[in-house]
């Protein structure tokens, strides 16, 4: 698939309340991407802060989609054009394929694919568990978000640029977590 430089969109950033029906709402999209998709899955997981309790977060799903090889992703992107994505190559990430979706003109779900053993994809994964397990850095986070949303409200790019610091640290933390369990 050939790559386009990436350029971040600007989208205005709205945080809201942790909403309880977002797992539900996940689980029934993986469901819908499982069904459409007629290549392997070999997980898809419910990501970003909408799968953290008790935080506010953009009201958009986040999966982190695991795959055996992304070539054949690639290939039948179309499938999950069906479902209403949008395929974006990388989007800025090596050996990522990112997919976006927007429900009545507003975006609502993203899909990061990966090739299985990507290490992207336990970077996502430790970082929600270890949010989720530590509520305390949870609010950091939440309190880091609020800031940036307050400082970028149209500027979703720099936002999310804005929590990088945050999340390389959390992930390293949270590495060293997850090995002493």
């Amino acid at each position: 698939m050939p790559q386009k430089e990436f350029t971040p969109e600007q989208r205005e950033v709205i945080l809201v309340p942790h909403q309880p029906e977002w797992s539900n709402l996940a689980q029934q999209e993986a469901e819908q991407i499982k069904e459409a998709l007629s290549i392997e899955i070999i997980a898809i997981h419910h990501i970003g802060s909408t799968a953290i309790p008790s935080i506010k977060a953009k009201p958009i799903l986040d999966f982190v989609l695991v795959v055996p090889d992304l070539e054949s992703l690639d290939r039948n992107s179309h499938q999950m054009e069906s479902l209403g994505y949008t395929a974006k190559g990388e989007r800025g990430i090596p050996g990522r394929r990112f997919f976006s979706k927007d429900t009545n003109g507003t975006r609502s779900h993203h899909v990061h694919a990966f090739q299985e053993n990507n290490s992207e994809i336990s970077r996502h994964i430790v970082f929600r568990d270890y949010l989720a397990a530590h509520p305390q850095e949870a609010k950091k986070y939440e309190r880091l978000k609020e800031k940036l949303a307050a400082r970028f409200p149209n500027r979703s790019g720099d936002y999310t640029e804005g929590k990088s610091g945050f999340i390389q640290e959390t992930v390293v933390k949270a590495r060293q977590w997850k090995k002493e369990r």
